[in-house]
């Protein structure tokens, strides 16, 4: 059983126009490879799923374009915190579905969190 200090952050459902869905979809199940335990399931998305995740991300665009850089490197480092202040669950999350170490998959996190911070600094630049 994995256990995490914020369970929110294993939601079984896809993100599509800012809400979770999985009802009435197919799921597929998530094994841990390490110990043949079922972690948990994913929606299995088609193309209706997949047409509407696209055509809300161009509806956003939008309102991305009107932001300043300084508000969208404020976003970028929102994120960035947020994905370090969850290192360990993320970690116990990434080890489970992959079978990896769990040091690993730290330093894994770690690296990933370097792009965003990049990108939040280059934002700044543009």
């Amino acid at each position: 059983m994995l256990t995490l200090n914020d369970p929110t952050l294993l939601l079984q459902a896809a993100l599509i126009d800012g809400e979770w869905i999985a009802s009435g979809l197919p799921s597929l199940a998530v094994t841990n490879p390490a110990t043949g335990e079922v972690v948990g399931t994913v929606p299995e998305c088609g193309t209706g799923e997949t047409e509407a995740a696209i055509a809300a991300a161009q509806a956003s665009w939008p309102d991305w374009r009107r932001r300043t850089a300084g508000e969208r490197a404020a976003l970028l480092e929102a994120w960035h915190a947020l994905v370090l202040a969850n290192l360990d669950d993320l970690a116990r999350i990434m080890t489970a579905e992959q079978g990896k170490p769990l040091a690993e998959a730290q330093g894994e996190i770690r690296y990933a969190a370097t792009f965003i911070k990049w990108f939040a600094e280059e934002g700044r630049r543009v």
